[in-house]
């Protein structure tokens, strides 16, 4: 038994590439109407002109809040109401701390942690209002794991894993679910990795990568699942990788 998203709006940000593009490619499939939503205007603008169905693309900027209330607002003034929020942008910086500038660092911890709250928190009147809604965010691996690699990114996404378990339980009873989807290494632009013989290798071949898709399925599972279930958090790894 499966919840059906057909006519549902869903914003994704961080759109424009890798599991957002992935993500909306699958919802538009089942027939949701969607916010693409990112800094490059250009590569939604062709995303949107692929997918079947309804959509608007906004130009949103995750470390100016300004941008994400226009986006909120334009969403609302397009479809009147916001079914789904799917908190996805993020960035990834790893390697050696010191040797790593604070300014990006701290740009980091804005968008992975402090835009994902801004949205939460501006799209939760409305769905409350509603008596319905999903927050699905995508979170990591480096949440459930300490991963010496990435230390600063661990750090934002065991914030985030804190943040969806203890919301979800504050807004359940207003009909609101609150989900993070956790991958580990995914094979896309974030890894360098775009031309297909390389993702084929380093996915099925290798199977120490997932593919975009791989992610895309997971969320549409568990967006689609019936109301009274909840997909807390959801890991999904490669079958070889060492974590």
């Amino acid at each position: 038994m499966t919840d059906s998203l057909a006519s549902k709006v869903v914003i994704i940000t961080g759109a424009s590439s890798g599991i957002g593009a992935g993500a909306a490619r699958l919802l538009a499939q089942q027939g949701c109407k969607l916010v693409l939503a990112a800094r490059s205007v250009d590569k939604l603008d062709a995303l949107a002109a692929e997918l079947p169905g309804e959509s608007l693309v906004v130009r949103a900027d995750m470390t100016a809040p300004a941008d994400i209330a226009n986006m909120i607002a334009r969403t609302l003034e397009r479809f009147g109401c916001i079914d789904v929020l799917f908190a996805n942008a993020g960035i990834f910086i790893h390697g050696d701390f010191a040797a790593n500038a604070m300014n990006n660092i701290s740009d980091m911890i804005t968008i992975n942690v402090d835009a994902v709250m801004r949205c939460a928190h501006a799209v939760i009147p409305i769905m409350k209002a509603q008596g319905s809604g999903d927050i699905l965010v995508t979170s990591s691996v480096a949440g459930h794991e300490k991963l010496h690699r990435g230390p600063a990114y661990g750090a934002t996404k065991h914030a985030i894993e804190t943040f969806v378990n203890t919301l979800r339980r504050q807004v359940a009873a207003e009909g609101i679910r609150v989900m993070s989807l956790a991958p580990a290494r995914v094979a896309n632009e974030l890894w360098d990795l775009t031309d297909p013989a390389e993702i084929e290798k380093a996915t099925v071949g290798d199977q120490h990568y997932l593919k975009v898709g791989d992610v895309a399925d997971a969320a549409l599972y568990m967006l689609s699942r019936p109301r009274h279930v909840t997909v807390r958090n959801l890991v999904i790894i490669a079958k070889r990788q060492d974590v």
